[in-house]
């Protein structure tokens, strides 16, 4: 439904240079959106798209107010403390989200008479529940999801289609794990034994605390002893891979495609970039940085940010990087000295032969006489 800008901005602390009574219908990109949408810019990289910008209004961080004269643009500027935090209330409010309904527990799926199931909670058609499985209050439990035996879910959690819990996870409150992620399979442990490999058995569990989301296609495997822990507030991208016994603390983010090996710990707020591999029983510090495809070997310090591979400190490595930059005119001027030092080697030797023969010459010897 359109409503006015002034009307979106009530609850919002705003300065609007423009039609305040213009009608915004959807929010857009910067680059896509319409004469009846809104789109935020939040620094001087999307200030210079504006002049192109064919949206209705534009939401703009109060920093970047000096940067640009509103007055000249053909549209509406509202001015904020965060432009893109701004934007994200804008859009729930635009865009909001469907309201859950209470379905409870369908005949189509598969519950064990053994599972306790919370009040307001949604088992769809085709998800499997084991013996002894615990579910809290307002769950929603997607078609073909696998519970396996003895798990153990909190209250407010949603597993999205095709999620496999093995047997005896634990998961806390206001968690969200998305389609087809598996959680609590075997650790990838062997021991080679007379030329086999032998597999080692993991009897340990799978712990997620509250408030953690993981993405689709992620695996977090079971500890062979103990516990493999995914710290409350901590986010998951699509296709992470946290091995056995990985101790992640709280409030960390994985992008995706990376991948711990086993025994891994972490502190709290830890970032990992896309695609970074972590050996196993390595730490990282609490509030550590690891850039992307970052390969990392050591324990890395609290605080720090680490990039390249094998992983350094991220000053050391872009010297590394400069210096490498150089390589191909440095090669140019080494090929140019060594050309140097061979013409004057043969310039000198010529000057010893000469000197040579003039010294072995008749004249010479007989000077010498």
């Amino acid at each position: 439904m359109a409503q006015s800008i002034e009307t979106l901005f009530t609850k919002i602390d705003a300065e609007i240079v423009g039609n305040s009574h213009s009608l915004i219908i959807d929010a857009a990109s910067i680059e896509k959106a319409l004469p009846e949408e809104i789109t935020f810019a939040g620094n001087e990289q999307n200030l210079r798209k504006l002049k192109n910008c064919n949206a209705g209004a534009v939401i703009v961080s109060h920093s970047l107010k000096d940067s640009f004269q509103p007055e000249e643009l053909d549209t509406t500027i509202i001015f904020v403390e965060d432009a893109q935090t701004s934007f994200i209330e804008i859009l729930s409010i635009l865009r909001p989200s469907r309201l859950r309904t209470e379905r409870g527990i369908s005949f189509e799926a598969h519950i064990h008479p053994s599972a306790v199931i919370g009040d307001e909670t949604n088992v769809y058609p085709g998800a499997s529940v084991a013996e002894s499985v615990s579910i809290g209050k307002r769950c929603d439990i997607h078609p073909g999801v696998r519970i396996g035996a003895g798990c153990s879910i909190g209250n407010n959690v949603t597993l999205h289609p095709n999620v496999v819990l093995y047997p005896d996870v634990v998961i806390g409150n206001n968690v969200c794990i998305h389609a087809s992620t598996t959680i609590g399979a075997d650790g990838f442990g062997y021991r080679l034994i007379d030329g086999r490999h032998q597999k080692i058995p993991h009897f340990g569990i799978v712990r997620i605390e509250d408030d953690v989301e993981i993405g689709a296609n992620t695996t977090v495997d079971r500890a062979m002893i103990g516990e493999t822990i995914i710290g409350e507030g901590t986010k998951l991208d699509n296709q992470v891979m946290v091995a056995h016994n990985c101790e992640i603390g709280k409030h960390n983010m994985f992008v995706s495609q990376v991948g711990l090996a086993g025994s891994v710990t972490s502190g709290d707020y830890v970032v990992l970039a896309g695609h970074v591999g972590i050996a196993d029983h390595v730490h990282l510090g609490t509030g550590c940085t690891l850039g992307s495809k970052a390969g990392v070997h050591k324990n890395i310090p609290a605080g720090e940010t680490w990039i390249g591979t094998p992983a350094q400190p991220m000053a050391i490595a872009m010297r590394n990087v400069m210096a490498q930059r150089k390589i191909p005119n440095m090669r140019k001027t080494m090929k140019q000295l060594v050309a140097q030092v061979e013409k004057l080697n043969e310039q000198i030797l010529a000057i010893e032969n000469q000197t040579k023969n003039q010294d072995e010459s008749p004249t010479s010897q007989a000077a010498a006489a």
